[in-house]
C-alpha cells in the first residue's frame, strides 16, 4: 500500500492533473465493479496519463480491455474522490519497542566477560575445563574434524533458532519500509530538480537516525544470544588446540585447495584452519536446516 502511495505521489509532483485522472479513474472503477477502461475515462484522462498508470503498476490489466486499480486504498491514502490531493508522510516507527530487556543487556555484559579470554589465559583455561565437562565425551569418540561439524550444527541451529524468535521480522520490514520510502520521495525530488522538496526529504532523513539505531538494536539482540552461547564454545576449540589436547594422529587435517596442514595453522592470514573448518561447516548446516526447520531470520515483505 505504502508503495502505490508514493508512485502516485510521485506522478502527482510529475504533473499536477494527474490528482484528477486518477479521482476520475477510481470513480469510473467504484461505478463498474472494480473495472475501467480507456473508453470511459478519455474525457478527463488523457492517454499519456492512462500509458503513465499502466507504466508505473497503478492500474493492472483485468479482462479484455478493462483495467484494475492494483492497489485503490493505496490511491485513496493520496487522492480524494474530488481529486484532492493528501501527500502521505514517510511510515512512523515505534522505536520504543525495539528497547532491550534486563536480561538483553546482561547477556551483553556477559559476551563482553567472555571475549576476554581470547586474550587472557586464565579465562580460557576456566572456560574451557568447564564446557569439556559436556563436550569432551564427543571429542573422546569422534575425530577432531568431525567434533567441529557436531559443533558446527548445534551452533547453526540455535543460532537461526534464537534470530527467528528474538528479531521482529515485522518490525524489521517497517524500517525498511521507511528507509525505502524515503529514497524513492529523494530520487523523485532529485529527477525532477526540486531543491526544495530535497531539503525536505533531508531533513526528514535526519529525523528518521532516530530509528536506525532502533533497527540495529533489533539486529544485534540476537547476535548477543548467540554469542553467549558460541563464545564458550569457541574458546573450548582454543583451549583442546592450544594445549595439546587433540590426539598426534589427529593434528593434520587435508582441506581443500590448501593440502595437509595442522589445524592450529594459518589459512587466511592469521586464521587457524579450525576455525575455517567450522565457518565452512556451518555455512553448510544452515543451508542444510533453514528449510526443513521453516526458519525465517530476514525480515517479512
Amino acid at each position: 500500500m505504502v508503495r502505490t502511495a508514493e508512485k502516485v505521489q510521485s506522478l502527482i509532483e510529475e504533473d499536477e492533473d494527474f490528482a484528477d485522472a486518477l479521482a476520475s479513474v477510481k470513480r469510473v472503477a467504484d461505478q463498474n465493479g472494480g473495472e475501467v477502461e480507456w473508453q470511459d475515462v478519455e474525457g478527463d484522462v488523457t492517454s499519456g496519463q492512462w500509458g503513465r498508470l499502466i507504466e508505473q503498476g497503478v492500474l493492472r490489466s483485468a479482462e479484455g480491455d478493462a483495467f484494475r486499480l492494483s492497489d485503490p486504498e493505496g490511491v485513496e491514502q493520496v487522492v480524494g474522490d474530488d481529486g484532492s490531493v493528501e501527500m502521505p508522510d514517510t511510515p512512523d516507527v515505534d522505536s520504543e519497542d525495539s528497547s532491550w530487556s534486563q536480561w538483553d543487556k546482561l547477556a551483553g555484559l556477559a559476551t563482553l566477560g567472555m571475549m576476554v579470554g581470547y586474550y587472557f589465559n586464565p579465562v580460557r583455561n576456566a572456560v574451557g575445563n568447564s564446557i569439556d565437562l559436556m563436550l569432551g565425551p564427543i571429542d573422546a569418540v569422534l575425530p577432531f574434524y568431525a567434533v567441529v561439524m557436531v559443533v558446527a550444527m548445534l551452533t547453526s541451529v540455535y543460532s537461526m533458532l534464537l534470530q527467528a524468535n528474538l528479531m521482529d521480522s515485522e518490525k524489521m520490514s517497517e524500517y525498511q519500509e521507511q528507509m525505502q520510502a524515503i529514497q524513492e520521495k529523494r530520487k523523485a525530488a532529485k529527477e525532477r530538480g526540486d531543491d526544495e522538496a530535497l531539503e525536505r526529504i533531508q531533513e526528514e532523513q535526519m529525523e528518521a537516525m532516530g530509528d536506525q539505531l532502533g533497527m540495529f538494536k533489533e539486529q544485534f539482540r540476537p547476535m548477543v544470544w548467540i554469542m553467549v552461547l558460541t563464545i564458550p564454545i569457541f574458546l573450548w576449540l582454543y583451549w583442546i588446540t592450544n594445549t595439546g589436547q587433540i590426539p598426534a594422529a589427529e593434528q593434520t587435517a587435508i582441506m581443500p585447495f590448501v593440502g595437509e596442514i595442522q589445524w592450529d595453522e594459518g589459512i587466511l592470514g592469521p586464521m587457524p584452519a579450525w576455525i575455517v573448518w567450522y565457518f565452512l561447516s556451518t555455512m553448510g548446516f544452515r543451508q542444510l536446516f533453514a528449510k526443513p526447520l521453516n526458519i525465517q531470520t530476514t525480515p517479512s515483505t
